[in-house]
């Protein structure tokens, strides 16, 4: 399988062009080389596994950590971002990989409220079934990352960035989803939040500004377009602008 560099498509072995985009894929066996992009990382995990294991035998607890799995899976990839590695009941997504999209943080910040969301219908199976629900904790964050470094392997992502998205993901509280600053200036017109103390994660020398994520607008981009902002140095091209527009009002013609 081969994933377009261009529009991430999967591909099969023997395709030499993307099926999706026609763009040329890379040959069979090609190494690639390590890349530095800006992502945006998700941490979520399931707030009070432990006691699930002491509640259901394993076979039991097989059967609801996939329904979870296939949960959380299905709303990430529906919103674009590419499940990295599963750690125990945790799991790590990367929005801008293999391609970075404008509006990659605010994919992951809508990703992250649907798993959070989502859960009614999937505890109510739960519930009934296994006499169990779940809650969700996560943390998103922004930053630039090295990918694609065949030393790591290419699914891999390094960077601080992960490590703040690991850290707010573990002191969130059940039910919470924390941004970090990075994350919340990217998607601030498009959601409610409230702030928190300045946080003391383990690794960092200086507290981390987060934001507890509260409801997210489905509609509204992450950044607001200003009409009324004054263009600035465009003096000629407003003169020809004018003058086209007294042009087509003169004579009445395009």
């Amino acid at each position: 399988m081969t994933v377009c560099p261009v529009c991430g498509e999967p591909n099969p072995a023997r395709a030499s062009f993307c099926l999706n985009c026609g763009s040329q894929l890379p040959a069979a066996g090609s190494a690639s080389r390590p890349a530095r992009k800006t992502v945006t990382v998700v941490f979520t995990d399931l707030a009070g596994s432990g006691a699930l294991g002491q509640r259901l035998d394993p076979e039991s607890l097989a059967v609801v950590m996939a329904s979870w799995f296939d949960h959380l899976r299905a709303v990430l990839e529906r919103h674009g971002g590419r499940v990295q590695k599963f750690v125990g009941d945790a799991v790590v997504a990367v929005f801008g990989i293999p391609v970075v999209n404008e509006d990659d943080a605010l994919r992951a910040v809508r990703a992250a409220a649907g798993l959070r969301g989502g859960l009614g219908p999937l505890n109510d199976e739960l519930e009934r079934d296994w006499g169990v629900t779940l809650q969700v904790r996560t943390g998103v964050n922004t930053g630039e990352v090295v990918t694609g470094d065949p030393a790591i392997g290419d699914a891999l992502v390094l960077g601080d960035a992960v490590n703040v998205a690991a850290r707010l993901e573990q002191v969130a509280a059940p039910g919470e989803v924390l941004l970090g600053q990075s994350t919340y200036r990217l998607v601030r017109d498009a959601v409610e939040v409230e702030g928190v103390t300045p946080l003391h994660l383990r690794g960092k020398g200086a507290p981390v500004v987060a934001y507890r994520l509260g409801r997210v607008d489905p509609g509204a981009p992450g950044h607001t377009r200003r009409q009324d902002a004054p263009i600035v140095g465009r003096e000629p091209e407003l003169r020809l602008v004018a003058w086209m527009y007294e042009r087509v009002v003169a004579t009445a013609s395009c």
